[in-house]
């Protein structure tokens, strides 16, 4: 059984066109996405290549083939497949250099004295050794320390437990 896969950016759009070229090329169950914006959790397939790859991939697995109209990719055939591996190539390549171009980037920051992260919410050392104090009074409650300090549990935690470890 062919199955068509009609998507429309948005609301507005008439899918008539898709859905006349599915039925012509066979389609007897037809889904449709109306959705704006790149959401990776629409029902349907997604908008990037990445994700693309990762869907057909998982239909491959299970013996389930993949036809474009517009784009003329053909996973039941040589050719169509050997597109759609090298359309996974691609995207593969074009994934790795974002990542080198990013670690670059960081090591140049970092040369440069930057350091990313979010900035510590106990900004002086009296401040971080007043919350080290109240947390070893155990007159005070966790409660208490963190509204004071303005902070959470977690970060109480993390200044307390950066004071245990050896340097």
């Amino acid at each position: 059984m062919k199955i068509g896969y009609i998507r429309v950016s948005k609301q507005q759009q008439n899918e008539a066109l898709q859905i006349d070229a599915l039925r012509n090329a066979g389609c007897e169950k037809l889904f449709t996405d109306k959705m704006t914006g790149s959401k990776f959790e629409r029902d349907g397939l997604g908008r990037s290549l990445q994700h693309l790859i990762v869907t057909l991939s998982g239909l491959q697995e299970r013996g389930i083939d993949f036809i474009s109209l517009t784009e003329k990719i053909d996973t039941t055939t040589p050719g169509g497949k050997l597109i759609f591996h090298l359309m996974g190539a691609l995207a593969e390549f074009e994934r790795d250099l974002i990542r080198e171009r990013t670690n670059a980037g960081l090591a140049a920051a970092r040369a440069r004295g930057r350091v990313g992260g979010r900035p510590r919410k106990l900004k002086t050392t009296g401040k971080v050794a007043l919350a080290r104090r109240m947390f070893a009074d155990k007159s005070n409650s966790i409660q208490d320390i963190c509204s004071t300090l303005g902070i959470s549990r977690a970060t109480l935690y993390r200044y307390v437990k950066e004071a245990e470890s050896p340097e």
